[in-house]
């Protein structure tokens, strides 16, 4: 051990260490807030400068000088200090001009000195590249002055040589000092010829691969995550990573013993979004720094660490690791390893996580693991097991593309294939985009996988019309792809997803909901809402706060009065405005969601929740979950109202609920829980039809069916539905199932009428006609006379 050599004053270490915390704030600010703080200084120096009578030309320069040097020696400390002992040398430089007797061409040839060497002093690792570009320019500047000065009867070119012959063999030291703190380094890591395997055996190490990986520069690692499309914030993570790496390489150079920055990550985040390809990158960071001795990265699923018997998955699993040593393990869907879905524990999983953690441990100095998958599978995966949380503490999390980023990835595909796309064609597919994002289906289509399906296709779909046009088609023609093709292509690989094609725009849902007979009081609160909903998706989009939005409702009023049916208009609104995915409704009742023995209600219920996520679940008679009639409370049904509370508050953002029942018992309903009286605050009365809203469900009834009722029989309709609602009967008989049975009654009087006369005495008028004593005969049979 040499710590005791390597020493140094406590003002410098302290000095260190508060560089080190101002370099790691700086990171963790966010880039807005970076830029906003760089124009914060701006401002406040120009405003110095007015207040002083400064130059602002002059002080507005030398502030941005000094905030540039200031990015550059937070984000790349080594480039910075090499910077400034460049300056420093053209300082001399200047300093020294014609005082002892220089040329212009010495001076010329010093002055190109200094970046030439700066840049070989950074291609030499593991000595810090400010004191070698010192050392360098510092002996080729005493050449220079001997030859220069005491030597003036030389050509200034012998000067020239002798100063550059200086600098290049001073980097020629520095690079052999280089390799010996390379070897020592190596040296001290411990030896993993031989390593200790479950029940003490010692086992060789895999053999090495025999291609050797190329040599790859830390600039080219981190070059090839920007020129990745998208993940802003994920290239943010990743080159925070690379600077903490860094700035622990530099207090090894400086003397200060530290661990090699190793860890495993956790990639979270929707499918197609760069997991595996940013972990290629991570791979090649950590290779370009020394810290792995391969920049490859071996992919596995579950089913290349879970064995076929107790004992063959920790062969297995150790097998992989064997395989991945010296570089990096991405194991996709990793929560997969832990199958609960029978309700009976995986072992064969637990013995794969246990065997891969003492792995990640044990070989913590030559393997990095990346546990990829989605957030919420991937939140409760880590969770099962403490040793996963630990030792898997770094997570980045992957964003889903947004529609420009599409269109981008589509066209690099394309370059790829040595396609191109129409100009016109632009346009439309950055519309589908746009609407694939606004429902909230991008990442279930798959994102840049999704894409990569619809180059295909499109390229397909243009292959196929430019051959069946017959011809010889021109270059242009077998490389274009058109707006048609790319509409054919993005309507084949949407039609199997459920609901795409049905999903309506805002204008018609609204539209749907204005045609509807009566219930002139839900349709303004459906409008309200819908106005709200909207206004919350304009601010959210240009960054607004915005409020949480109610997305659970509460439908009270008498059966038959359209509660159903506004429902599936809801469900259309909301996917119109990209809230739901799609615009489905699951209908359900209490036998839907409570199971016949306690634990079977929290499974049921969660499974018709699972059904319904992303469109709209709805509970009719919802008060039926909880039957007071058990004289020790119905545990069934508070087990069902648990779980469905619990549900709406996790996937609020996948889902909508809408419990719907008589007034009075949904009001006793929401009294009996708390949380359902906060979560189902959004309230919509339906009040019962008047006759003459009875009377145009009727008529519109007969409308669709291509049917009509004469005049007498309109007459009759209205003082039917007068007398049963000045009766008080139309609740108990059903509102506007009471008009849809009188008139399908009507309707199969007049056939059994029309039946009677025979097939060729009937007219078209008489086939479509419900006369009076059709309906009267209809009501007379709906009243059991």
């Amino acid at each position: 051990m040499r710590e005791s050599s390597r020493a140094r004053p406590a003002g410098r270490a302290a000095a260190r260490d508060l560089f080190e915390q101002v370099r790691s704030g700086y990171f963790r600010l966010a880039p807005p807030l970076r830029r906003l703080l760089y124009v914060a200084v701006l401002v406040a120096a120009v405003a110095l400068a007015l207040g002083t009578g400064w130059s602002v030309l002059s002080t507005l320069f030398v502030t941005l000088t000094l905030l540039g040097f200031a990015a550059l020696t937070l984000s790349f400390p080594r480039a910075a200090a090499t910077l400034l002992v460049v300056l420093v040398w053209l300082a001399v430089l200047t300093v020294v001009q014609g005082g002892y007797g220089w040329g212009s061409p010495v001076l010329t040839a010093l002055t190109v000195l200094a970046p030439l060497v700066a840049g070989a002093a950074h291609l030499i690792r593991w000595v810090p590249p400010w004191a070698t570009t010192a050392m360098a320019l510092g002996a080729a500047g005493l050449v220079a002055l001997l030859f220069g000065t005491l030597l003036t009867a030389l050509a200034p070119a012998v000067a020239i040589w002798a100063a550059y012959a200086a600098a290049a063999g001073v980097l020629v030291h520095r690079f052999l000092q280089a390799r010996r703190a390379l070897a020592t380094a190596t040296a001290e890591q411990p030896q993993a010829g031989l390593r200790v395997r479950e029940g003490g055996h010692a086992v060789p190490a895999p053999p090495a691969r025999q291609d050797a990986p190329p040599p790859i520069s830390v600039e080219e690692a981190l070059g090839e995550l920007d020129a990745m499309i998208g993940l802003a914030p994920v290239k943010e993570q990743v080159r925070s990573i690379a600077a903490s790496i860094e700035a622990a390489r530099l207090r090894r150079e400086a003397g200060y013993g530290t661990e090699p920055p190793m860890r495993h990550f956790v990639f979270v985040g929707p499918p197609g979004t760069g997991k595996t390809s940013v972990a290629r990158t991570v791979a090649k960071i950590f290779y370009a720094f020394g810290l792995l001795e391969t920049p490859y990265v071996v992919e596995a699923q579950r089913a290349d660490l879970v064995g076929e018997f107790l004992g063959a998955t920790a062969i297995k699993t150790n097998e992989l690791v064997d395989r991945a040593l010296g570089g990096v393990l991405f194991i996709d869907e990793a929560y997969s390893l832990i199958n609960s879905g029978d309700g009976q524990p995986d072992r064969f999983g637990a013995e794969a996580v246990q065997t891969l953690l003492k792995r990640a441990e044990d070989d913590r100095d030559r393997l990095i693991v990346i546990l990829a998958g989605y957030e919420k599978e991937m939140t409760a995966f880590l969770a099962s097991n403490p040793g996963l949380a630990s030792r898997f503490s770094s997570r980045v999390r992957f964003p889903s593309y947004a529609p420009d980023e599409l269109v981008r990835i589509t066209e690099l595909l394309q370059r790829r294939r040595g396609d191109r796309m129409a100009p016109e064609a632009m346009p439309a597919l950055l519309a589908r985009f746009e609407d694939v994002h606004r429902r909230a289906i991008v990442d279930e289509l798959g994102n840049a996988r999704f894409v990569r399906s619809l180059v295909e296709a499109a390229a397909q779909a243009r292959d196929v019309r430019v051959v069946g046009a017959g011809g010889a088609p021109t270059t242009e023609d077998l490389v274009t792809t058109a707006e048609g093709d790319v509409v054919k292509a993005f309507d084949e690989l949407t039609a199997r997803y459920r609901s795409y094609q049905a999903a309506p725009s805002l204008e018609e849902a609204l539209a749907d909901l204005d045609r509807m007979a009566g219930l002139e009081p839900v349709k303004r609160q459906v409008h309200a809402i819908t106005a709200q909903l909207r206004v919350a998706r304009m601010r959210e989009e240009r960054g607004l706060p915005t409020p949480p939005q109610m997305r659970h409702f509460v439908f009270a009023g008498p059966p038959g009065t359209g509660k159903t049916t506004v429902a599936r208009i809801l469900g259309r609104i909301f996917a119109a405005l990209g809230l739901l995915p799609q615009p489905d409704v699951v209908e359900a009742q209490r036998a839907d969601l409570v199971g016949q023995h306690l634990g079977s209600t929290a499974i049921k219920t969660n499974e018709l929740i699972d059904r319904a996520l992303g469109g709209v679940l709805f509970i009719d008679e919802a008060y039926g979950l909880v039957n007071s009639g058990y004289s020790g409370g119905d545990a069934f049904g508070t087990e069902a109202v648990q779980t469905l509370l619990k549900r709406a508050e996790d996937d609020r953002d996948r889902l909508v609920v809408i419990l719907a029942g008589y007034e009075r018992e949904m009001s006793a309903f929401l009294a009996s829980n708390p949380g359902l009286a906060s979560r189902f605050n959004q309230r919509v009365l339906f009040p019962s039809y008047s006759p003459r809203e009875l009377t145009e469900i009727a008529v519109l009834l007969a409308d669709e069916s291509g049917d009509r009722f004469d005049d007498a029989a309109r007459r009759d309709l209205a003082e039917v539905f007068t007398w049963v609602c000045d009766e008080g009967l139309i609740d108990g008989l059903g509102n506007g199932r009471f008009a849809r049975s009188l008139f399908e009654r009507a309707a199969m009087r007049r056939d059994v009428r029309l039946a009677a006369l025979g097939d060729a005495t009937a007219s078209a008028a008489d086939l479509t006609t419900i006369t009076s004593a059709d309906l009267r005969a209809a009501v007379d049979e709906l009243a059991g006379k």
